[in-house]
């Protein structure tokens, strides 16, 4: 196979991504006119490879059409793509990668159809949310794939369930304390709040509408769970106490999952249940 195959895969790597000539050439820094010289036989010159290859986000290899067989640093390869991209750009990199995991774990994963998750979003309303889920038995995955609300979740299968999820755990005593409406109002507000700001008993008060036993009582809660702690601070000649808020994602994944059981989750992009044994052994 020669070089010539370059442009063939150029070509087709941009049609299927739906990509312009121009952009291409506008990244690499060329005209649109090279870009299409190489498409109809033409050979980029040596020193744009590593270019081409990075807008595309494939291996030179691939370039020359060769399957990549050596997968021995490809966590390195992975790491140093992710850490030389724009910090803003990041999370939209990674979460694009989860989608490809997602995929590959699926049977048949090679025959899916390819596309960004930028691709998915453009299909699809808004206000619209779509799944895929592998459910298998060494383990399962749940992914929010668009637009409402993104995650990617995989658990591997523990040796143990008891061990991983009961030992030590009171459920029905957190159950019990989020179910109560001031203890749940208040820390959905204190999530929305700058969590850098210091308060005392009266933001509850007057935020909340509740008084100050009620406020007694939602903070002790608070501090068991270890979501504020409290400080002794001296202000208008005593001391008074002031709480500080400790923001943590467990909160936001338990309100996905929560609406995943209170609204069954129907439009699925992707799933495949092949696991016949229980989540819980």
């Amino acid at each position: 196979m020669g070089v010539e195959i370059i442009g063939k895969q150029i070509a087709s790597m941009r049609k299927e991504k739906g990509i312009k000539q121009e952009e291409i050439a506008n990244y690499v820094g060329v005209s649109a006119q090279a870009v299409s010289k190489w498409e109809n036989g033409g050979i980029p010159d040596t020193e744009l490879l590593p270019k081409i290859a990075d807008f595309f986000g494939v291996s030179i290899d691939s370039l020359f059409g060769r399957n990549i067989t050596d997968y021995s640093d490809l966590r390195s390869a992975l790491i140093k793509k992710i850490c030389d991209t724009p910090h803003d750009e990041r999370f939209k990199l990674v979460f694009n990668y989860c989608w490809d995991m997602e995929r590959a774990l699926m049977p048949h994963g090679d025959g899916i159809e390819k596309c960004s998750i930028e691709d998915y979003e453009k299909g699809i309303g808004t206000d619209e949310q779509h799944y895929s889920s592998v459910m298998q038995n060494d383990g399962f995955t749940r992914m929010g794939i668009a637009n409402r609300s993104q995650y990617f979740l995989i658990v591997p299968d523990p040796q143990s369930t008891d061990d991983a999820y009961f030992h030590g755990i009171d459920y029905p005593a957190f159950f019990k304390d989020i179910s109560d409406v001031d203890f749940w109002n208040a820390c959905v507000y204190l999530n929305k709040r700058d969590y850098q700001k210091a308060f005392t008993t009266a933001l509850f008060i007057n935020k909340l509408g509740i008084d100050a036993e009620k406020t007694g009582e939602i903070l002790s809660k608070l501090k068991k769970y270890k979501m504020v702690y409290s400080a002794q601070i001296e202000m208008d000649d005593e001391i008074q106490t002031v709480y500080h808020f400790i923001p943590t994602p467990s909160f936001i994944a338990l309100l996905i999952f929560s609406r995943e059981i209170i609204e069954k989750p129907e439009i699925f992009s992707y799933y495949n249940g092949d696991r016949d044994t229980p989540y819980i052994k």
